[in-house]
């Protein structure tokens, strides 16, 4: 239930205040992981999802709703970058990104818009933290994968959750398994489509985040998939999105159009893949603070 509004919530809970000392690198990585956040919500098109043009298959959400929430999560990332240098288990971050959701629906009126952003983003904020600034290629998912994998896949699970019933129901891992192993989708093919459309249009940000995102609908296990389409709608996603990638992609000169067809086509169908939303974002985060 989302807090009332004469309450606002705290930065932190109690219990998760960190130290003062680490508060100037965790403020430089929650500024780097609210404006990936923001780079998510302004890329279009973008399949059934919400951006600064419209609302996507969605109709409880907007722009306005996400850079609300954006903005209520960044002293939580940088929370969560504290908690992480200071070397903190799975337990304690989770209570700060339990703060996160509650002050998320706060700012949304109740609506869940980066649920899945506050867990990945989270864990990379936490591995940033520990890490500090560049380290070296895949450095954030190996710290992800052995500090905190057993503790993820052993964690507590909102059963009632719709993430956690598509899992259930259809044999996937979805988030936590991504998570516990590193983020394989997001080294293996969401940075490698940014970087490579960033060479094949130079100085077009926007196209490159576009093939970043339809890479990993075409490949990654998303439960939102699943929830909202059921097998044929995921199966219809992975399948026009890898077809948009393995036909040029951002690189043949009518890429928008398409891009744009394949967004009517995945709102008609109230498709909405917003794992990889979430994987773009953290992708955007994982390029900025790695060394390449």
């Amino acid at each position: 239930m989302p807090l009332p509004a004469a309450r606002p919530v705290p930065a932190v809970l109690p219990e998760t205040r960190t130290p003062a000392r680490d508060a100037r690198p965790a403020e430089r990585i929650a500024r780097l992981a609210t404006r990936c956040l923001q780079r998510e919500l302004a890329t279009y098109p973008k399949p059934g999802l919400v951006s600064h043009v419209d609302s996507g298959s969605h109709a409880d959400m907007d722009a306005s709703t996400f850079r609300a929430s954006a903005a209520a999560l960044a002293p939580f990332f940088a929370d969560l970058a504290a908690a992480g240098a200071a070397g903190a288990g799975m337990a304690h971050l989770r209570r700060i990104g339990l703060a996160a959701e509650s002050a998320m629906r706060a700012a949304t009126g109740g609506v869940n818009t980066h649920r899945g952003a506050i867990f990945g983003l989270g864990l990379l904020s936490a591995a940033a933290g520990a890490l500090g600034p560049r380290p070296p290629a895949g450095g954030l998912g190996a710290h992800v994968r052995a500090r905190y994998a057993d503790a993820i896949l052993d964690g507590p699970e909102l059963l009632h959750a719709p993430g956690a019933r598509a899992r259930r129901r259809h044999g996937v891992g979805g988030a936590p398994a991504e998570a516990a192993a590193g983020f394989p989708s997001l080294y293996g093919t969401g940075l490698p489509a940014l970087r490579r459309a960033r060479a094949a249009r130079p100085g077009a940000p926007q196209a490159a985040r576009v093939e970043a995102c339809l890479a990993l609908v075409a490949t990654l296990e998303d439960t939102n998939l699943l929830h909202r389409g059921g097998p044929e709608g995921y199966a219809f996603a992975r399948g026009e999105a890898a077809r948009f990638v393995a036909e040029g992609g951002i690189a043949r000169d009518d890429w928008f159009a398409r891009a744009e067809d394949l967004h009517r086509a995945f709102v008609a169908r109230r498709l909405s893949p917003g794992g990889a939303a979430d994987l773009l974002a953290m992708t955007l985060f994982v390029d900025a603070w790695e060394r390449p």
